[in-house]
C-alpha cells in the first residue's frame, strides 16, 4: 500500500496500541497531528514541550506501554531535554519524535541555519537510542529498533527525528507487523531459577517482599498480590514505589519511614525484590537497616536487564526477565505450598495502623499559618478512595511520606531524578490515560507548582477531574532549610523567596479553573470537595508556616542517608 511517511508513523504506533499524542504542533508534523485527530487519537497540545514529555511519561506509567511526545526542531527539542533525562533515570519508555531541517548530513548551509542544532548528538546521552531518518524507507526499521530498545532490558526513552523533506514522502509498504513478531514480550525466567527461588521462600522464617516503582508501571499489581498472599509476609515499599496494591494496604510499610518496615527488614532472612533497582534509596540492600543481618540474608531479584545482576550487591537467585511473566511463575511454584504467615506480621500491621492514626492526631493543629504536617493530614484524609495521587515538591513530598493518611493504588512521583515541576503535567497525563474517569489529586509545594502553572489551561481545556492542593510558603522551602543548616539560623537565604501577594487560586481562575484560598485547617477538606464538585480542575492555595516547612521536615535524617546535601 502507498502511504505518506507521517501516515506510516501513525500506523506503526497504532500497532503498539498507542493512540495518544502529546506535543506542540511542529510545522513538520501538522499533517500527522491532523491525521491522528481524524483517526480518533487524543491529541494533547500543552504550553511547553517539557510538560508534553512529562505527560507522555505519565501515560507510560499508567498503561505499561510506550507513550509518544513530539517536539519542534531546535528550541522544542532543547525544551524536551529535561523530560528526556527524567524518563531515562525513571526508566520510562517514552518515544520522543523531533522535527529537523532538511539535508542534515549534506550541510549545504554550514552557518546561519534557522532553528538548527545537531539534535541526536545533543540528546543521545539522555535516551537509550537516538536516530535521524535520512530516507523515507528507513521508517519501519528505525521505529521498530527504537520500540524494541524502549521496552527491552531496563525500559527507557528513545528519540527519532525526521527532516522536513522526508516526512511528506510516500512509501509502498505492507501492513505493519504486530509487535510480538519483532520483540520479546513477557520474557519468563528459567525453570531452575524459579524452583530455587520458591525453595528459598518456603524455607525462610522472615521473608520480605521489596516492591518498587516497576511493579506499578508494569501494571502487575494483581499477580504481585497473589505472590504476597502465598508468601504471607510484609510488603516493603521503596520510596519510589509508593502505589499500594489493592488488598495489601494494611501490610505494606514504607522502607525506612516506618518502624514496622525497619523491624521487618532487620529481622528478614530473605528479600524478594520486584521492580526496583538496589540503589541509594534502599541503601544498596547492604547498609543501614540491612546491615545487621546481611551475612545470613538471601536475595531473589527479578530484573529485566541481565547486566544489572550483581550490581551494588550480590544476588543469590537472579530471575532475569519480565516481572509480568516471572511473578506468575513464582505463584504457580508456591500455589500448593504457601507459607504460614510471619509470626510478627499481625503485630506489625497493628503497630503501623496505630502509627498512622497517631500522626493524624499529633500533627500540629490550630496554627496560623498552617503547619505543613497538618495540611498533609487534612488533604490526604480527603483523598478520594478511587483516586490517582500525584506528588511534587521537596519538603511537601517529605512531609507526605510520614503524614499521609491515604493509601492510593496509583501514585505519580519521580524519585530517582528528583525533577521538580513534574506534578501538574504528570497529573494531566495520568488523567488522560485514565480517560478522565477517576479523580486526581496533586499535593505539591508552590515552588514546584509554578514551574508549569500554564498547564492549568490544558487541564481546564480537557475538563479533567483534577484538584491541586498547593502548600504555599512563598519560598523554596527545602532550600531555605539547607541555607539554615549550612550558614545558621540568621543566614541570608539568597534567591529563595518571592512575593506574598502571589495568589495561585486567582491564577487558576484566570485559566478557567476553580480556585480557593485557605488559611484554616478545617477548611481544607471542604475546599477539596467543593473543587471536585465544581466540574472544573481546582487549585486550593493553602498558606503554610515557612519555618515548619523548612526546619521541621519529619524523618529528614532518614531521607538524608540517601539524598545527601553534600
Amino acid at each position: 500500500m502507498s502511504v505518506k511517511v507521517y501516515e506510516r508513523i501513525l500506523d506503526l504506533l497504532e500497532a503498539e496500541g498507542i493512540r495518544t499524542l502529546f506535543g506542540i504542533p511542529d510545522p513538520n508534523f501538522v499533517h500527522m497531528f491532523h491525521l491522528a485527530e481524524e483517526r480518533g487519537w487524543q491529541v494533547v497540545a500543552p504550553h511547553h514541550e517539557e510538560s508534553a514529555g512529562f505527560m507522555a511519561e505519565a501515560v507510560s506509567r499508567m498503561t505499561g506501554r510506550p507513550a509518544v511526545c513530539i517536539g519542534t526542531l531546535g528550541p522544542g527539542i532543547a525544551n524536551l531535554a529535561g523530560a528526556m533525562m527524567c524518563a531515562k533515570v525513571e526508566n520510562s519508555p517514552v518515544v520522543f519524535i523531533g522535527g529537523q531541517r532538511a539535508r542534515i548530513t549534506e550541510q549545504r548551509v554550514r552557518r546561519g541555519r534557522i532553528q538548527f542544532v545537531q539534535q541526536t548528538a545533543l540528546v543521545e546521552a539522555s535516551v537509550k537510542y537516538a536516530a535521524s531518518i535520512e530516507y523515507a524507507d528507513q521508517t519501519d526499521e528505525i521505529f521498530r529498533e527504537a520500540l524494541r530498545k524502549a521496552v527491552s532490558g531496563t525500559p527507557g526513552p528513545v528519540y527519532i527525528e525526521y527532516p522536513s523533506n522526508v516526512i511528506l514522502e510516500e512509501l509502498d509498504v505492507p501492513a505493519p507487523l504486530p509487535p510480538e513478531s519483532y520483540r520479546i514480550v513477557g520474557q519468563a525466567a528459567s525453570a531452575e531459577g524459579v524452583a530455587r527461588a520458591a525453595e528459598l521462600i518456603r524455607a525462610a522464617d522472615n521473608p520480605v517482599l521489596l516492591v518498587g516503582h516497576g511493579v506499578h508501571t508494569a501494571r502487575a499489581a494483581a499477580t504481585v498480590r497473589a505472590l504476597a498472599d502465598l508468601m504471607a509476609c510484609p510488603v516493603i515499599q521503596t520510596s519510589g514505589g509508593t502505589s499500594f496494591i489493592e488488598g495489601l494496604e494494611d501490610r505494606t510499610f514504607p522502607y525506612g519511614f516506618s518502624p514496622s518496615s525497619v523491624e521487618a527488614v532487620v529481622r528478614s532472612d530473605l528479600c524478594v525484590a520486584l521492580g526496583t533497582e538496589l540503589g541509594e534509596p534502599v541503601h544498596f540492600g547492604l547498609g543501614r537497616h540491612w546491615a545487621a543481618n546481611n551475612a545470613d540474608r538471601k536475595w531473589v531479584l527479578v530484573e529485566q536487564d541481565p547486566t544489572a545482576i550483581g550490581v551494588n550487591r550480590p544476588i543469590d537467585v537472579p530471575l532475569v526477565g519480565d516481572l509480568r511473566a516471572i511473578v506468575p511463575q513464582l505463584v504457580d511454584a508456591l500455589q500448593d505450598t504457601p507459607r504460614k504467615p510471619t509470626k510478627e506480621l499481625t503485630q506489625w500491621i497493628s503497630d503501623e495502623a496505630a502509627r498512622i492514626a497517631e500522626l493524624a492526631e499529633s500533627a500540629p493543629s490550630g496554627q496560623s499559618p498552617l503547619h505543613p504536617a497538618r495540611l498533609c493530614v487534612e488533604a490526604t484524609s480527603a483523598f478520594p478512595a478511587d483516586g490517582i495521587m500525584v506528588r511534587d515538591g521537596g519538603a511537601t513530598t517529605i512531609f507526605g511520606w510520614t503524614y499521609s493518611q491515604a493509601k492510593p493504588h496509583d501514585v505519580m512521583w519521580n524519585q530517582n531524578f528528583g525533577h521538580l515541576g513534574t506534578g501538574l503535567p504528570y497529573a494531566i497525563g495520568a488523567s488522560v490515560a485514565d480517560g478522565g474517569k477517576r479523580p486526581v489529586m496533586l499535593v505539591t509545594g508552590d515552588s514546584a507548582f509554578l514551574f508549569h502553572i500554564a498547564e492549568l489551561e490544558t487541564a481546564s481545556r480537557l475538563g479533567l477531574p483534577l484538584v491541586c492542593v498547593v502548600a504555599v510558603d512563598y519560598s523554596w522551602g527545602l532550600e531555605v532549610g539547607v541555607y539554615k543548616r549550612t550558614f545558621g539560623q540568621d543566614s541570608r537565604e539568597t534567591g529563595s523567596h518571592w512575593s506574598q501577594d502571589t495568589r495561585l487560586d486567582k491564577v487558576a481562575e484566570g485559566f478557567g479553573c476553580y480556585g480557593e484560598y485557605v488559611e484554616k485547617e478545617e477548611e481544607i477538606g471542604p475546599a477539596i470537595k467543593r473543587a471536585y464538585a465544581s466540574g472544573r480542575p481546582g487549585v486550593i492555595h493553602v498558606v503554610i508556616d515557612p519555618k515548619g516547612n523548612s526546619e521541621e521536615m519529619p524523618n529528614y535524617s532518614e531521607y538524608a542517608t540517601w539524598a545527601s546535601e553534600g
